[in-house]
């Protein structure tokens, strides 16, 4: 089913989607990850998108896409990213996606590699990448919303302007980056929709699992951390199950809060791990 499908209308309940990325161990590691699926299969995810292109690199395995789609039976939304990439590059990657049944891709531009001795420079921008998908196939495609800002941006009006621009050149659903702070979201989607954008927002969630995990997310991009969460990590950052059952408890009343907003869909950032989202969606049960 398309992104457009998906998220047409108003149910009254979010869409559920999940996101994992190809292990670092490489295929060695993939039953693990299809085991975590399996025990996240019977909440009924409307998708799960598979990431890869960090740092430019685009190296994710066409036959893991094939698996989660096909042998999962996995509502799949690829990842893609231009930066450095060739026209031609590109367009043999979605003719690929396409060919194996996928229907969505989340277009996005990519992080800037260090080494940038080769690097094409074909496409620059999310919404060059956006515009080439449109043009040639009949792909639905997704695109980053930033609630706080991209990390890069020099402010938050002119990143939604950005965000704009994907979103006129064929964007259908906004997949934000994680936040914990609920009102920061509230605020983005207010803008969002005062800046003539009018496709559905999806909120990203990560549940906490680490005191060490927080300060990589916050300091490779713009997400503030509320002052009483704060506390709360700092106090159980030396007990791991202790910091893990406050992940669980922060995203759930999150969730529950978002819900009440009619928020349109959950995305939750796994981290290949199906226990803590497992959790929050059953404590969140009654009304997803």
């Amino acid at each position: 089913m398309r992104l457009r499908d998906i998220y047409k209308g108003n149910s009254g309940k979010p869409k559920i989607s999940f996101e994992v990325f190809p292990p670092k161990g490489g295929e060695e590691q993939y039953p693990a990850l299809y085991a975590e699926l399996n025990s996240l299969k019977k909440y009924k995810p409307e998708l799960v998108s598979l990431t890869w292109g960090a740092g430019g690199n685009n190296n994710n395995s066409m036959e893991l896409v094939k698996t989660l789609h096909c042998d999962l039976d996995l509502n799949i939304m690829a990842h893609f990213t231009c930066i450095c990439n060739s026209r031609e590059n590109v367009e043999n990657h979605i003719r690929d996606i396409e060919s194996l049944g996928v229907k969505n891709i989340l277009a996005l531009r990519g992080d800037e590699p260090k080494d940038l001795t080769v690097c094409h420079r074909d496409f620059r921008y999310a919404n060059e990448l956006v515009s080439f998908i449109k043009d040639r196939t009949d792909l639905s495609v997704g695109v980053a919303g930033y609630p706080e800002g991209h990390i890069e941006a020099s402010d938050l009006k002119t990143d939604i302007e950005n965000l704009k621009r994907k979103v006129d050149c064929g964007g259908e659903a906004v997949f934000t980056q994680l936040f914990f702070d609920n009102d920061k979201f509230f605020s983005f989607v207010e803008k969002v929709g005062a800046c003539g954008i009018n496709v559905p927002v999806i909120a990203g969630i990560m549940p906490i699992i680490s005191e060490k995990q927080v300060e990589r997310m916050t300091s490779m991009a713009k997400i503030s951390i509320p002052s009483r969460l704060k506390s709360q990590i700092e106090k159980f950052s030396e007990n791991s199950d202790d910091m893990k059952k406050l992940g669980i408890d922060y995203a759930s009343e999150q969730c529950q809060k978002l819900i009440e907003s009619e928020v349109a869909g959950l995305h939750f950032y796994t981290l290949n791990k199906s226990y803590s989202t497992s959790k929050i969606l059953d404590n969140i049960a009654a009304t997803v």
